[in-house]
C-alpha cells in the first residue's frame, strides 16, 4: 500500500486526529505499506504519531516525510493499492501504473477525478468521510483490506490493468494518442 497526497499536500492540512487515523488503520490491516507524510520536521512527525505505531509496524511499514519518485514506486510489482488525493498527475501515474486507487480527495479538481475513477472507470474506491473532515481509523482499514483482499479489490485491480494496456497501446508508434498529436503538431506548424 503506497499513500501519498500529492507534492504540495503536507500534514498541516490534514488535523492531527486524522494522522492518528490513518495509522491506526494502516496498522489494523496488517498490510506493508509506505505513507509519504510531509510533515514540517520529523520531530513534528514523531510527536504526531504514536510511538507505539512505529513498533507495531516496524518491519511491515515506513513512514516518509520528504519527496519520493511516486512513478517508480507505483510501477514497483510491490505496490498494490495506492492512497491517493485525486491530482490529476497521480491518477495519470496510477492508471499507467496498473494500481487500483484509494480516492481521498482534498480540493480543486480532485472532487471531480474522484467521480471519474470511481463511479465511471471502476479503477478505484471511495474513502468515506473525506467531505465531513475525517476519515476514521475503521474506515482506513476496511478500504485497505477491501482493495487488497477482497474479490471486489480483484475486480478494479483488473479494470485498472486494463485502463493501463488501453493507455500503453494509444501511446505506442501508431497508437490514437501519438497520432493525434503528431495532428496537432503539424496543424500548430502550419498556422
Amino acid at each position: 500500500m503506497f499513500l501519498c497526497f500529492g507534492s504540495i499536500a503536507d500534514a498541516c492540512e490534514q488535523s492531527d486526529q486524522q494522522l492518528k487515523e490513518i495509522a491506526a488503520g494502516l496498522d489494523k490491516s496488517g498490510h506493508r505499506f509506505l505513507w509519504v507524510v510531509r510533515a514540517t520536521s520529523t520531530q513534528h512527525l514523531d510527536a504526531l504519531l504514536p510511538e507505539v505505531f512505529f513498533a507495531r509496524t516496524s518491519g511491515r511499514g515506513l513512514v516518509v516525510n520528504s519527496w519520493v519518485p511516486q512513478p517508480s514506486i507505483l510501477r514497483h510489482r510491490a505496490t498494490a493499492a495506492f492512497v491517493t488525493h485525486c491530482g490529476w498527475n497521480s491518477v495519470l501515474e496510477g492508471i499507467t501504473a496498473g494500481v487500483p486507487m484509494l480516492c481521498w480527495p482534498l480540493y480543486a479538481e480532485q472532487r471531480m477525478n474522484k467521480v471519474l475513477m470511481v463511479e465511471d472507470m471502476g479503477v478505484g474506491v471511495e474513502m468515506e468521510g473525506w467531505l465531513e473532515g475525517l476519515v476514521t481509523a475503521e474506515e482506513v482499514e476496511t478500504k485497505v483490506r477491501l482493495v487488497m483482499e477482497s474479490e471486489h479489490g480483484r475486480k478494479v485491480r483488473e479494470r485498472v490493468e486494463a485502463h493501463r494496456d488501453g493507455v500503453a497501446m494509444a501511446w505506442k508508434d501508431g497508437g490514437s494518442s501519438r497520432v493525434a498529436f503528431a495532428r496537432l503538431m503539424s496543424e500548430l506548424l502550419n498556422v
